[in-house]
Parts: C-alpha cells; structure tokens; sequence
C-alpha cells in the first residue's frame, strides 16, 4: 500500500488472512486496499464477512464510511445503529470508538437531510467526548492530543450545523468550545470573527483578528477580514492600509483583491480599482488566463456598468474548482437583470408609460437570457445547506412574467421563509412576485418586515435590494421622507 500497489497488498493480506481468519486488521486493509482499486462491492462483502465472524466495530467504521461514500445511507445508519444501540462496554476503547461512530452516523443524517437527527448525534457524540477526556488524561496519556481535536471537531460541525439555521450565538459558543480543546486553531479563530462581523459586534471581531494575527502575522484571510472591519467602522485610511499592505507583498491574492473591489464599490470608490487590476496584471505574465484575475476584473466592469463585457470575463473562470461557483452566480445574476434594476420597480415604469410587453425585440431579448440563467444554474455546485441556487432558480421564474411561474416562486419563497426564519432573500423574493402580480401592498408587507434590519455582509445585497424596492413603492406612493429614510439608511451603513 505504501508503494501504491493495492493490487499486490490485496494478495498479500488475503494470503496472511488465510492463516488468521479472524484477523480484524488484515480485513480493514484489504478493504481499504479494495477501495482503493475501486471494487466497493467487493470491499463491502469482505467487511460484513469480517463482522460476522466477530471483528471489532473499527471494521464498522469502515464498512459505514464506505457505505456513505456510495450514498448507501439506509444501510450506513443501519450498520452504525446495530452497535451503537447496543449497551456500551465500561473500557476507554469502546467509548472511543462509539464517539466516533456517533459522528459517522451524524454526517450520515446530515447526507439524508434530518438535520435534527444530525444535531442530536452529534449532541450525544459530544457528552461521549467528554466523558473519554475526563479518563484519558489517566489511562491513556498518549492519546490526549487525538482525542481533544475530536472534541474540537464534534464542537466545530455543531457550530456549522447551527450557523447554517443563522443561529450565530449558538454558534459562536460551540467555536469558543472547539477553541478550549485547541486554542491555537486558526481557521475556527477566523469562523469566530466572521460570526462576530455577521452580527455586528465589530469590537469583538477586531479583538478576535488580532489575536490571531498575533499568532499568524501573515494570515491573508485574517488581513482580508480586518480590512472588512475598517470599512464597516467608516476607517477607511485603515482598511486601504491593510488591503494595500497586502497586495503589494501578494497582487495576485485574487481573493483580497475581489473583496476590495466589492468594497470599493460599496465606498463609492471604483475609479481606485485600475491601479490593483494592473499591479495583479503584472505580477504574472499568465495572469490574464487566470481564474481568478478575470473574476476579481469581471467584477471592476460589471460594477462600472458593463455587464456584456463582465459575462465574458466571468466566463474565462466560470470551469474553475475555486472562482467557477462565484463566476457562475454572477452570470445568473446578470442574465436576469443585465441592466441592474430594482426588480419589481418595472412595474411602475410600465404603468406609467403604458407600454407593457410592447417592446417583442426586448421581450425575446429577456426570454433568452432566462434560459441562459436556468442552464447556468444546472451547472452549479452549491455546498450542502446552501439555499441561494433555489432562490436564483425561483428568480428566474419570476423573470419569465409568466403568471404560473411567478406563483410557483412565491410559494417557494414563502416555504424558504417559513424554514430558514425569515430569511432576506426570500422575503425580497416574496416582494418581487407580488410587485410583478401587481399586488403592491403585499409586497410592502414583506418588505416592510426587512426594513429594520441591520445591515450584514451576509444578506447585504438581498437587504440592499429589498430597501431600495421599499423605498421606490414609498415614492410612488408620495412617502418621501420615509423614502429619505431608508435610502439614508442604505448609505450610512454600507
């Protein structure tokens, strides 16, 4: 195995199993050596033929993961079920190993979608955990260090498992945990300051960033974060400081310079973009076939009005494993709204001009770049939990004006709402399919439910969209200074 010949390992263990039939170890690496070489069935069988004659339960480990590899998860969580619903052995071993399994049989939830089943795995993998550090320390001192990173694991999917529910207090408590077991790690350092940016509690961010960078003076994510915060608390000499800091050791952090364009954008700023696009330009004489440099560019262009020239940017980068994903979501985005409207204010505009669909060249024009927008969206990959492709496929359909697809959306929306506790980009959804069914009160409605929100990096461009909606029914509706208000809002806190 060590050489890369699982073939040959196979015969090797098969043989050394021969003689020791009942010989746990040799029959986990013949099925990891079968993994390997792609043979999941045989693997398969060669596991349960080892349980039944009495292999230890690390064999149903094995034997579980595959099986959810294979997207088997009926059969994972039965294999994980028949031991863990057994009466556990007192001995460290066995509770080592059942806390393990209970976090197999979690991601094995998680894969089915019951992430209420998934919480409480994990909830009972954690009380385990606890219980093996309080005896490890004495029996097995060796095994310390291995067993803290598990409890700081069990801590960290607990805290993404509640984040997704936009439970972020939770959250930050289970990442603070998963820090008592390991306190120098500095990715869960980070999800705790993007949690504290996310709710607004800058102080907190900026001492958790610069705890971290005091430990990792060249953390490039932490850098990126601090310069966010600048920028949030209206410093912006210092953010500028960070970014430029930055990406004059490193212009082609593609990553640092597509969140200074966003947020130059947001400071009113672009005409500062060029001279980074350049500096990033020229620090690589590949750079105009990278990836990342077409995205951060396709944005710069796309912010100063040129979409036509951003989707053949985003284009360039829309195959990539890293900037495919974004690149895509902004090809969505453009193809339903290429001129950067409020969506649903159209509705005034052809109310006032009487001129509804009577323009068949723009009309084809918007028919076709809708199902530009759905095949893009078969395209993408969205990680587990993430409800923006299901929105931007509910858009679309507003897009279409076609009354049965607006209401499809709507009742969509209304059940993302009903799930995700008032999420913002279903009730700026919900507000859109009203405005196009010309049901404007209803829409307000929605609307009026996200105008007291603060404003977040996470829902800022559904919050950003919603209010402006809100403030141009107020105007139509002769609500100036409510109107006033609002667009003050949008101004002050971005």
């Amino acid at each position: 195995m060590s050489i890369q010949e699982p073939e040959k390992a196979i015969e090797v263990y098969e043989q050394a199993l021969k003689k020791n039939p009942k010989e746990s170890t040799l029959a986990s690496k013949i099925g990891q050596a079968l993994v390997k070489t792609h043979n999941y069935g045989k693997a398969i069988n060669y596991y349960e033929a080892a349980l039944k004659t009495g292999g230890q339960s690390f064999l149903r480990y094995d034997l579980a993961e595959l099986l959810l590899k294979l997207r088997q998860y009926d059969k994972a969580e039965k294999v994980l079920s028949a031991v863990l619903d057994e009466e556990g052995g007192a001995d460290l071993d066995t509770l080592m190993e059942h806390a393990k399994l209970m976090v197999l049989l979690s991601k094995v939830h998680q894969k089915k979608n019951n992430l209420e089943a998934a919480m409480e795995s994990l909830t009972k993998a954690r009380d385990m955990q606890a219980r093996v550090l309080k005896r490890v320390q004495l029996e097995q001192p060796d095994a310390i260090t291995i067993q803290k990173q598990l409890a700081a694991d069990i801590c960290v999917q607990m805290a993404k498992h509640v984040e997704g529910q936009r439970d972020y207090e939770k959250a930050i408590k289970f990442y603070k945990e998963a820090l008592v077991y390991n306190e120098n790690d500095s990715k869960v350092m980070l999800e705790v300051a993007n949690l504290y940016l996310t709710t607004d509690d800058l102080d907190a961010c900026q001492h958790q960033l610069m705890t971290l960078l005091k430990n990792e003076k060249e953390n490039d994510a932490a850098t990126i974060m601090l310069a966010d915060l600048m920028f949030r608390k209206n410093d912006y000499d210092a953010a500028m400081f960070h970014f430029q800091q930055l990406l004059q050791l490193k212009p082609d952090n593609y990553e640092a310079l597509a969140r200074l364009v966003d947020l130059m954008r947001r400071s009113g700023k672009l005409e500062e973009v060029p001279k980074f696009l350049e500096l990033a330009e020229h620090a690589s004489a590949r750079s105009a076939m990278e990836p990342g440099f077409n995205y951060c560019k396709g944005l710069h262009v796309w912010y100063t009005g040129n979409p036509t020239e951003a989707l053949k940017l985003f284009n360039k980068a829309r195959k990539d494993s890293d900037w495919g994903n974004l690149s895509t979501y902004n090809m969505i985005e453009i193809c339903l709204n290429p001129d950067n409207e409020t969506v649903g204010g159209e509705v005034f505009e052809s109310e006032e001009d009487g001129s509804v669909s009577q323009d068949k060249d723009k009309s084809d024009s918007e028919q076709m770049a809708v199902r530009t927008a759905e095949k893009l969206l078969k395209e993408l990959k969205p990680k587990a939990g993430d409800i923006r492709p299901k929105l931007l496929e509910n858009m679309a359909l507003i897009a279409t004006k076609q009354k049965a697809n607006i209401e499809k959306a709507l009742n969509a929306f209304m059940e993302i709402s009903t799930n995700e506790r008032d999420h913002v980009g279903a009730l700026y959804g919900m507000a859109a399919a009203y405005m196009v069914l010309k049901q404007t009160p209803r829409a307000r409605n929605q609307l009026k439910r996200v105008g007291k929100n603060n404003w977040t990096m996470t829902d800022a461009e559904d919050l950003e969209k919603s209010w402006l909606l809100l403030a141009d029914i107020y105007i139509q509706s002769g609500k100036y200074d409510m109107a006033t208000e609002l667009l003050k809002k949008m101004s002050t806190t971005q």
